[in-house]
Order: structure tokens, then C-alpha cells, then sequence
């Protein structure tokens, strides 16, 4: 029998930002209209690039592939409603670069053809049927790396999985998705648990909650009950608690080594969104084209969630929540700590996307940054036990290779050590440049 427990551990470090989320944690998931047009960018993922197999004037059906996958790390991309294929141009993405996509013109009808039939009787299936399924389906994280779900449900032989873990943690602030998702479709998630459990050949499944969702929690714990190894855990309330290292920590107290990942001690960590959408391509038959997403923030008229489909502009989105009632400061694809800034409002929706966070020009801070006054608070919220001070040093004197010595690459990039910095130092931007310059290091070797 399944059941709540509060038995887990602390991990290191984290931080206790203010979370928003009573903005829009009571605001049930809403459903929109079909608009006039979608902007379907094809790199959706972590991973290759998928290739298109739809061309300027082809009609489309809800669900039909336009790109196909284009290698093992890689995931297809599904139309979001029925039209024609207007134009296949560059639009600006989420990190405000230009990326390909396919502009779908909406036809109204939105007329379904899924590429595969529904498979109720999932048990009977084989483990491997079932994960080609959830391939062909395009699902990604949902919850924010978009890494492709059929790679991590494809472990090497040599590395013994025992455990799956559940990400409803929704540890970012403001954010209430997963929230929603839990609350309104709770059955949805742990019937796609237990079909991850079933291709991964588990009996152990963790699902970890934090503990200022408790109807999440009880509603979730009710309906496990029926599952055999399913427990919901409650967990303590810290960011980033929703990071795999960390989540895996909390719950089992097994430690990720540097440089390591999850299947290094026997998990696997998909998110509770991950785990719904797996449900609807193995159960429904239906591709991964549409996620849940918040919209909120104080300039939001009327903050809430909203089942969004990819392609969807930011523009179009607002308008569902009203509008703003003023100017705002910034807008953020994500939530505070991740998430990116935006600089236009045509950005779409993509399969990552947990949310639109609007902050008022008094919620945004203008700083310069002064040096590093070595007070070592960086160091006491990092949760990966780096040294984010001397790396940040590093950084600055193009010093790359000791930056690497000091385990850069294992930083998640949550931002715990900007967000204490007295000298507001821009932390996550050194990291983040130390890290691409290694990796083009590496390449280059």
C-alpha cells in the first residue's frame, strides 16, 4: 500500500527565495481557443536536431509528425492543431537566438491524426515497445531541460536502475504547473509512473512533493494506494530541491558523484508533467504537442495555468490572462531562479516551457557588480558543494582550465549563489561562459 511519508534527507545548501505561487496555485487549468497561427520551432530538445519532413503549402492534422527525429539523443515534433504549412522560416527562440521552424496557418478544425493507436492493455506490452512509443511521441522533460525521454529511459546494461523518482518537487518560485497537474490529474501521472516502472522493469517508485503543496500531496497519496510501489514523499520546502542530484538526495540518500549521472546510483528522475504525457501516448495515443504552463507575475491581470500548445506566442498568451495591468519590468520564459528573459513578446511556446513569469519594473533590480568581499556565502548555498567564488575568479582571468579543476562542469545553474551575493556578482553568467568555452574545448580536441 502507498501512502504520504516524511521520511527523507537535507541536502546541502539551497535557498528560501519568496515563492509566489499563491498567485495562481487555486487557478484551475484552463483551456484556450485555436489561433490563427503557430510558429513550431523544430529544436525543441537537448540533442540532434530534428528534420522536417513538411515543406511550405503541405496540410497538417493535429498530432501529424513535422520533424522527424534526427538521431538516438533527438525527439520528433508533432503539429500542435489542423492547417496548412504557411512558411518554414527562422523565428527568435527562448535564448533569443534564431531558430528554424515550421508557421502552421490554423484551419479551425483542428482535426486529430495521431500517428499511433492507443494501447490500453499496457501491461501486456513489452518494456521496449512501450519506449519506442514514448519516442515516437516526442517527449522531453517537462521540467525544463527538455532532454529526450526515451534516452533516459535507455540505460547502458552495466548500470542497474532500482528506483524511479517523480520530480513534483515544482521547487521554482511562482510556478504552479505541476501543482494544477497534480491536483486535476493525478490518476493521469501515476498511471504514467507506473508505465515508466513497467519499461524500466521497477517496482520502486518515488514520487517527491514539497510540503506547501499539501492537497497535492494527500491527492496524490490517496490514489497511489492502488499502486504497488508507488510512495508520495513529502519533502521540506528548499531551492533548488526540484534538481535531479538533489531530488534523488532527499529521497533515497544515495549521492550522484561529479560528473556522474542518475543511473550512477541505480535512478531514474522524470517529472510528474514527463510522466502525464507519457500516459496520454501510451493510453490515448495522442504526441506530445501541448504542456501545462503558468502565467503569472503582479503585472498579470489575471494570473493562472493554461494547457498551451507549442507554438503558441507569448503575445497570445498574455491576452488569454488579460492582459497586464502595467508595464512590465522584465518577462521571463520560466520562473525567477532559471528561467530566461525575454526580449519580444513573438517567442512561442515550446515543449519546456513551465512558464510566464511578468515582473514589475519595481520587482527588477538595476545593480553594478562590485567585487567579490569573500564572505563565503555563495559557497554555504551552493548545493552541488562547489566553490562558486573562486570559480567566478577563474572566469573573469580566462582561466578556464581551473575552473574545470573546480568542477564547473557539475554546477546546475540554479542560482543560489547569485541570489546571496552581497557584491551582486553575475555568478551564473560566469559559470555558464566557463562551461561553453570547455565544452568548445573539447570539441576541438
Amino acid at each position: 500500500m502507498s501512502q504520504a511519508i516524511l521520511k527523507h534527507f537535507l541536502f546541502k545548501g539551497g535557498v528560501h527565495p519568496d515563492d509566489g505561487k499563491s498567485l495562481s496555485a487555486s487557478c484551475p487549468i484552463s483551456e484556450p481557443p485555436i489561433f490563427e497561427t503557430y510558429s513550431v520551432i523544430f529544436q525543441q530538445h537537448i540533442g540532434a536536431p530534428p528534420k522536417p519532413v513538411v515543406k511550405k503549402g503541405d496540410e497538417v492534422k493535429k498530432g501529424q509528425v513535422l520533424a522527424e527525429a534526427g538521431g538516438f539523443v533527438s525527439a520528433p515534433v508533432h503539429s500542435p492543431t489542423s492547417g496548412v504549412v504557411s512558411d518554414i522560416t527562422e523565428v527568435i527562440g527562448p535564448m533569443g537566438l534564431a531558430s528554424k521552424a515550421v508557421i502552421i496557418k490554423a484551419d479551425g478544425k483542428d482535426e486529430p491524426d495521431y500517428p499511433f493507436e492507443p494501447i490500453k492493455n499496457w501491461h501486456e506490452i513489452s518494456g521496449s515497445e512501450l519506449k519506442e512509443r514514448v519516442g515516437a511521441a516526442g517527449i522531453v522533460g517537462a521540467g525544463g531541460a527538455a532532454f529526450p525521454a526515451y534516452v533516459k529511459l535507455s540505460p547502458p546494461p552495466e548500470k542497474k536502475i532500482d528506483t524511479l523518482v517523480l520530480n513534483g518537487a515544482e521547487c521554482e518560485p511562482f510556478l504552479t504547473a505541476d501543482h494544477r497537474l497534480m491536483l486535476e490529474y493525478a490518476e493521469g501521472i501515476l498511471e504514467g509512473a507506473a508505465i515508466l516502472a513497467h519499461i524500466l522493469g521497477l517496482k520502486t517508485v518515488l514520487i517527491g512533493i514539497e510540503n506547501n503543496k499539501p492537497d497535492a500531496i494527500n491527492k496524490m497519496a490517496e490514489l497511489a494506494e492502488k499502486y504497488d510501489g508507488i510512495e508520495v514523499v513529502g519533502l521540506r520546502v528548499r531551492y533548488p530541491q526540484g534538481a535531479e542530484k538533489q531530488l534523488i538526495y532527499a529521497l533515497t540518500g544515495r549521492k550522484v558523484p561529479t560528473g556522474g549521472l542518475p543511473m550512477d546510483v541505480g535512478c531514474v528522475v522524470q517529472n510528474v508533467g514527463t510522466a502525464f504525457a507519457v500516459k496520454e501516448a501510451v493510453v490515448d495515443g495522442k504526441p506530445l504537442f501541448e504542456r501545462i504552463t503558468t502565467v503569472t507575475g503582479t503585472p498579470v491581470v489575471n494570473p493562472g495555468n493554461w494547457r498551451l500548445r507549442i507554438g503558441t506566442p507569448i503575445s497570445k498568451v498574455l491576452e488569454l490572462a488579460g492582459g497586464v495591468k502595467l508595464q512590465p519590468g522584465k518577462v521571463i520564459l520560466g520562473g525567477p531562479m532559471m528561467g530566461f528573459a525575454q526580449k519580444t513578446l513573438n517567442v512561442p511556446i515550446m515543449k519546456n516551457a513551465s512558464g510566464i513569469l511578468l515582473l514589475a519594473p519595481e520587482e527588477v533590480s538595476q545593480y553594478t557588480s562590485d567585487p567579490c568581499i569573500r564572505c563565503g556565502r555563495c559557497v554555504d548555498a551552493c548545493p552541488m558543494n562547489l566553490l562558486p567564488s573562486t570559480i567566478s575568479s577563474a572566469a573573469e582571468n580566462e582561466a578556464f582550465e581551473l575552473a574545470e579543476d573546480y568542477n564547473v562542469m557539475d554546477c546546475i545553474e540554479c542560482g543560489c549563489c547569485a541570489f546571496v551575493c552581497p557584491a551582486h556578482r553575475p555568478l551564473v553568467q560566469h559559470f555558464k561562459r566557463c562551461k561553453a568555452e570547455i565544452i568548445a574545448k573539447r570539441r576541438k580536441k
